[in-house]
Protein backbone atom coordinates (compact mmCIF):
# COMPACT_ATOMS: atom_id res chain seq x y z
CA UNK A 1 0.00 0.00 0.00
CA UNK A 2 1.42 3.42 -0.68
CA UNK A 3 2.18 5.66 1.78
CA UNK A 4 -0.39 7.75 3.42
CA UNK A 5 0.69 11.02 2.53
CA UNK A 6 0.42 9.54 -1.24
CA UNK A 7 -3.17 9.47 -0.68
CA UNK A 8 -4.11 12.71 0.50
CA UNK A 9 -4.41 13.94 -3.47
CA UNK A 10 -5.94 10.57 -4.89
CA UNK A 11 -8.84 10.71 -2.24
CA UNK A 12 -9.44 14.43 -2.83
CA UNK A 13 -9.56 13.75 -6.84
CA UNK A 14 -11.75 11.07 -6.15
CA UNK A 15 -14.10 12.67 -4.25
CA UNK A 16 -14.46 15.47 -6.68
CA UNK A 17 -15.28 12.97 -8.97
CA UNK A 18 -17.84 11.51 -7.40
CA UNK A 19 -19.57 14.69 -6.22
CA UNK A 20 -19.55 16.21 -9.28
CA UNK A 21 -21.19 12.89 -11.26
CA UNK A 22 -23.83 13.38 -8.68
CA UNK A 23 -24.14 16.94 -9.21
CA UNK A 24 -24.08 16.75 -12.99
CA UNK A 25 -26.78 14.08 -12.95
CA UNK A 26 -24.58 11.49 -14.07
CA UNK A 27 -25.97 8.70 -11.31
CA UNK A 28 -25.50 6.13 -14.34
CA UNK A 29 -21.73 6.97 -13.44
CA UNK A 30 -22.09 7.04 -9.42
CA UNK A 31 -22.02 2.94 -8.90
CA UNK A 32 -18.51 2.79 -10.54
CA UNK A 33 -17.15 4.66 -8.14
CA UNK A 34 -17.51 1.47 -6.02
CA UNK A 35 -16.18 -1.64 -5.67
CA UNK A 36 -18.59 -4.94 -6.90
CA UNK A 37 -18.61 -5.67 -2.98
CA UNK A 38 -19.19 -2.64 -1.58
CA UNK A 39 -21.22 -0.81 1.25
CA UNK A 40 -22.42 2.08 0.52
CA UNK A 41 -24.97 3.53 3.87
CA UNK A 42 -26.75 6.76 4.94
CA UNK A 43 -26.78 6.94 8.59
CA UNK A 44 -27.49 10.32 11.17
CA UNK A 45 -24.79 10.78 13.55
CA UNK A 46 -26.84 9.41 16.81
CA UNK A 47 -27.18 6.30 14.99
CA UNK A 48 -23.58 5.94 13.75
CA UNK A 49 -22.56 6.90 17.46
CA UNK A 50 -25.20 3.67 18.84
CA UNK A 51 -23.69 1.30 16.53
CA UNK A 52 -27.18 0.86 14.88
CA UNK A 53 -26.47 -0.96 11.57
CA UNK A 54 -29.37 -0.06 9.17
CA UNK A 55 -29.04 3.08 7.16
CA UNK A 56 -31.38 5.26 5.70
CA UNK A 57 -30.25 3.85 2.17
CA UNK A 58 -28.38 0.14 2.72
CA UNK A 59 -27.01 -0.97 0.00
CA UNK A 60 -23.75 -3.91 -0.01
CA UNK A 61 -23.06 -4.35 -3.94
CA UNK A 62 -22.94 -1.87 -7.04
CA UNK A 63 -25.25 -3.90 -8.21
CA UNK A 64 -27.60 -2.78 -5.68
CA UNK A 65 -25.78 0.75 -6.29
CA UNK A 66 -27.33 0.21 -10.10
CA UNK A 67 -30.93 -0.65 -8.99
CA UNK A 68 -31.23 2.64 -6.73
CA UNK A 69 -30.35 4.54 -10.09
CA UNK A 70 -32.59 2.67 -12.22
CA UNK A 71 -35.63 3.18 -9.86
CA UNK A 72 -35.00 6.56 -9.60
CA UNK A 73 -35.09 7.43 -13.03
CA UNK A 74 -37.83 5.00 -14.19
CA UNK A 75 -39.86 4.06 -11.14
CA UNK A 76 -39.59 6.08 -8.16
CA UNK A 77 -41.85 9.52 -8.36
CA UNK A 78 -40.45 12.36 -6.70
CA UNK A 79 -39.97 16.37 -7.32
CA UNK A 80 -36.86 17.09 -9.51
CA UNK A 81 -34.13 18.50 -7.82
CA UNK A 82 -30.63 18.43 -7.90
CA UNK A 83 -27.65 18.84 -5.62
CA UNK A 84 -24.34 20.99 -5.07
CA UNK A 85 -21.66 19.27 -2.92
CA UNK A 86 -18.83 20.99 -1.10
CA UNK A 87 -16.28 18.76 0.00
CA UNK A 88 -13.90 19.45 2.37
CA UNK A 89 -10.34 18.24 2.49
CA UNK A 90 -9.74 14.58 3.71
CA UNK A 91 -8.30 13.13 6.75
CA UNK A 92 -6.35 9.87 6.04
CA UNK A 93 -7.02 7.58 8.94
CA UNK A 94 -4.32 5.24 7.83
CA UNK A 95 -4.53 1.38 6.70
CA UNK A 96 -7.49 -1.27 7.65
CA UNK A 97 -7.30 -4.58 7.18
CA UNK A 98 -9.45 -4.07 3.72
CA UNK A 99 -7.85 -1.03 2.43
CA UNK A 100 -7.29 2.94 4.02
CA UNK A 101 -9.70 4.66 5.77
CA UNK A 102 -10.42 8.21 5.87
CA UNK A 103 -12.75 10.89 6.68
CA UNK A 104 -14.29 13.89 4.83
CA UNK A 105 -16.66 16.25 5.41
CA UNK A 106 -19.32 17.27 3.26
CA UNK A 107 -22.28 20.12 2.75
CA UNK A 108 -25.15 19.29 0.18
CA UNK A 109 -27.25 22.09 -1.13
CA UNK A 110 -30.71 21.25 -2.78
CA UNK A 111 -31.43 22.87 -5.71
CA UNK A 112 -35.55 22.41 -6.51
CA UNK A 113 -36.74 22.95 -9.88
CA UNK A 114 -38.57 26.50 -9.22
CA UNK A 115 -35.22 27.30 -7.81
CA UNK A 116 -35.47 27.01 -4.65
CA UNK A 117 -32.44 26.05 -2.74
CA UNK A 118 -32.02 24.39 1.12
CA UNK A 119 -29.13 23.04 2.89
CA UNK A 120 -29.92 19.88 2.56
CA UNK A 121 -27.63 17.79 4.64
CA UNK A 122 -24.44 18.57 6.29
CA UNK A 123 -22.12 15.74 7.99
CA UNK A 124 -18.90 13.39 6.72
CA UNK A 125 -18.29 10.57 4.75
CA UNK A 126 -16.40 7.50 6.69
CA UNK A 127 -14.64 5.36 3.93
CA UNK A 128 -12.94 2.39 2.92
CA UNK A 129 -10.64 2.86 0.03
CA UNK A 130 -9.16 -0.05 -2.39
CA UNK A 131 -7.23 0.32 -5.39
CA UNK A 132 -8.84 -1.57 -8.21
CA UNK A 133 -8.45 -1.80 -12.02
CA UNK A 134 -5.95 0.73 -11.39
CA UNK A 135 -8.34 3.35 -10.19
CA UNK A 136 -9.07 4.25 -6.22
CA UNK A 137 -12.55 3.07 -5.06
CA UNK A 138 -15.16 2.87 -2.53
CA UNK A 139 -14.85 -0.62 -0.56
CA UNK A 140 -16.98 1.03 1.91
CA UNK A 141 -19.19 4.68 2.24
CA UNK A 142 -20.47 5.44 5.43
CA UNK A 143 -22.28 8.80 5.13
CA UNK A 144 -22.74 10.26 8.54
CA UNK A 145 -25.39 13.07 8.86
CA UNK A 146 -25.17 15.58 11.24
CA UNK A 147 -29.00 16.02 11.74
CA UNK A 148 -31.11 12.54 12.69
CA UNK A 149 -33.42 14.90 10.82
CA UNK A 150 -33.63 13.63 7.43
CA UNK A 151 -35.87 14.97 4.60
CA UNK A 152 -38.02 12.78 2.86
CA UNK A 153 -37.07 13.72 -0.29
CA UNK A 154 -34.16 11.93 -0.16
CA UNK A 155 -33.77 10.34 -3.40
CA UNK A 156 -30.08 11.28 -5.09
CA UNK A 157 -27.40 9.84 -3.18
CA UNK A 158 -25.49 11.99 -0.96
Amino acid sequence: MAPVVDWLPRVSHLNADYARAIDDDRLEDWPRFFVERCLYKITSADNHRKGLPAGIVYAESRGMLQDRVAALRDANVYERQTYRHLIGLPAILGEAEVGMRSETPFLVVRIMRDGTMDLFATGRYLDVLVEDQGALRFRERIVVCDSSRIDTLLAIPL
